[in-house]
């Protein structure tokens, strides 16, 4: 019994660091964005800072939402895994945002719904494995729908044919992944697969997604501008044209483009290869991508 009681013990005083260091994060990424406002900054890159995001998408976000007029602060995000890192986290915590987000694995939802933010904040959590055929009906059943703040897209295949699809909202800002592999001049994406899951279509895990020439494309089309990129060179970011402030101008995908900064690509036992970017490039050339163009 005394060990159990010890380690309950031990368990609740890492339980209450975590939440420290969460309020230390949270505090840190106000300033940050305090600071964002009395500026004027040249590209997205120089507004990045990250509190929950994984690379510096927080900053870009903050810096955006600050320009974009926004009439509804709602968002929606999907593929955020446990949500630890994401790219909404900070809005619903710092800004008051609420918002709808999905996984495809149900473990990580549970754990989200189980956990303190879930009932502090205005957040729904779905579990669905995102396709073009289900998204907006997903999408309508918890009540999102029309006029939105923010759109995150992010799960590492069919983000070019999801987003194609998406009718039920219309964001203001959308943030969406693009695969740097394939460069800034040709408009490809990889071929529709429902199930795709991008460690089982290759071993090398770096097939999935488009390109950025592709969703500049696909962003125009649906009355979007390309406005920038992360440094880390795998999110772009769009603002509807008809919120474009003058401060924002559209960039081509050449403009706009970022290189990957991370080797992520893997060898058939699934050990990390660290290939350069050349290497990655070569590795795909076999793969069967679509041409988008037009």
């Amino acid at each position: 019994m005394r060990l159990i009681s010890a380690l309950l013990s031990r368990l609740h005083r890492i339980d209450s660091i975590e939440s420290r260091c969460e309020r230390i994060q949270e505090a840190l990424g106000r300033i940050e964005a305090r600071q964002l406002r009395a500026v004027s900054l040249p590209s997205t890159q120089e507004a990045e800072f990250r509190v929950f995001s994984q690379w510096g998408e927080d900053g870009i976000i903050q810096w955006l939402v600050h320009l974009v007029p926004i009439a509804r602060r709602v968002f929606v995000e999907f593929g955020v895994q446990d949500y630890q890192e994401a790219n909404t986290r900070f809005l619903l915590v710092n800004d008051g945002w609420s918002g709808l987000i999905m996984d495809g694995d149900e473990n990580y939802i549970n754990r989200i719904r189980s956990s303190d933010l879930y009932w502090r904040y205005n957040l729904k959590a779905q579990s669905a494995f995102v396709t073009r055929e289900n998204i907006n009906e997903l999408l309508l059943a918890s009540g999102m729908s029309g006029d939105i703040g923010l759109l995150s897209i992010d799960i590492d295949g069919n983000d070019y044919w999801v987003w194609e699809a998406i009718e039920a909202v219309s964001p203001r800002i959308v943030v969406s992944e693009y695969n740097a592999r394939f460069g800034f001049e040709r408009p490809v994406t990889i071929p529709y697969e429902p199930n795709f899951v991008r460690s089982r279509a290759h071993y090398s895990s770096i097939y999935y997604g488009a390109s950025l020439l592709a969703l500049e494309r696909l962003g125009a089309r649906k009355g979007y501008a390309l406005v920038g990129c992360n440094s880390a060179g795998n999110n772009a970011f769009f603002v509807r044209s008809d919120c474009l402030p003058e401060q924002l101008r559209a960039l081509s995908a050449r403009e706009a483009f970022a290189p990957s900064q991370f080797r992520e690509s893997r060898d058939q036992q699934s050990q990390l290869q660290f290939l350069s970017p050349e290497q990655e490039r070569s590795v795909l050339e076999s793969l069967p991508l679509v041409n988008v163009e037009g």
